[in-house]
């Protein structure tokens, strides 16, 4: 089976990628990639995190059915870097919610109508009704960052956005809404290596876009983006929260522990969830580039 792209990640590898990321990824030639700024010297145990995982699970079930019999309504933005686990934070999230109430919201390009639209409208149509959870795998911030680094839109519509995504959240907010903010952070070699792993797995091919390729190459234009976006639009009434998703499994558990904690709902107990790590799961200070 022919590689997307002609093996381009893999060209990139060997040609363009920076001889120390080149030389941690040779290092590390399975399993995951822990950058030095990463709070540990080691992944996550497999049997404690799946005995995390599964108490957090069962309290999910608990938050979904008392969002229910409330009608209150939950939105949680899922961005990062290409392959940084936002997909597989939300397939645990959902993995034993009933997938009526707990919907995934992955918007293509847009189309030619919506490019005339308000930059918000189509997000609008998706948000929760009552009783619902809506998980944004990267949402309005696309302007802040992708289309930035990819020249999508100009940087005067950029900073109207900028000048408009607060007061949009803050609508959010005030109509009840409860929206959590995270932003996964992966190192440059995982990033890399996660690439070159989805690159060689025909079942996982399907990742991989011409984005991504382009996007390795432009890891600075990245850097610059995402820290002006989170400075800009880290606010009280809708925070980011920070993940360092080095360690996949670590990452997923404090992302529903971070939403667990936050809300008060029936027979909560939060004596099987666990705190949050603060070494993985904080506010912008957390982000390294």
């Amino acid at each position: 089976m022919d590689l997307p792209y002609d093996g381009e990640i893999s060209r990139y590898f060997k040609q363009d990628a920076p001889k120390a990321v080149r030389k941690e990824i040779d290092e590390h030639d399975k399993g995951e990639i822990l950058s030095t700024n990463y709070p540990y010297d080691d992944l996550w145990k497999k049997s404690e995190y799946k005995a995390a995982l599964r108490a957090c699970q069962i309290e999910l079930v608990k938050l979904q059915r008392w969002l229910k019999d409330s009608g209150e309504r939950i939105a949680i933005v899922f961005e990062g870097r290409d392959a940084a686990g936002k997909g597989g934070t939300i397939k645990r999230f959902r993995e034993y919610l009933n997938p009526r109430g707990a919907r995934v919201v992955a918007l293509s390009k847009p189309s030619e109508t919506e490019a005339t639209q308000w930059y918000f409208q189509r997000y609008i149509d998706h948000l929760p009704s009552g009783g619902e959870m809506v998980f944004f795998d990267r949402s309005w911030y696309n302007r802040g960052v992708v289309e930035k680094v990819f020249d999508f839109c100009t940087e005067e519509q950029r900073q109207h956005w900028f000048r408009q995504v607060g007061p949009f959240e803050k609508i959010l907010v005030d109509e009840g809404i409860r929206v959590f903010k995270f932003w996964l952070n992966v190192d440059r070699a995982a990033q890399l290596k996660r690439f070159l792993d989805r690159e060689r797995d025909p079942l996982k091919q399907w990742k991989l876009s011409w984005i991504d390729v382009e996007g390795l190459k432009r890891w600075d234009a990245y850097t610059t983006a995402i820290a002006e976006t989170l400075s800009l639009t880290h606010d009280p009434y809708c925070p980011w929260t920070v993940i360092l998703s080095d360690d996949k499994r670590r990452a997923r558990v404090n992302a529903i522990r971070t939403v667990l904690h936050a809300i008060d709902y029936d027979r909560r107990d939060l004596s099987r969830v666990g705190e949050v790590d603060h070494k993985v799961a904080g506010g912008p200070e957390l982000w390294n580039g």
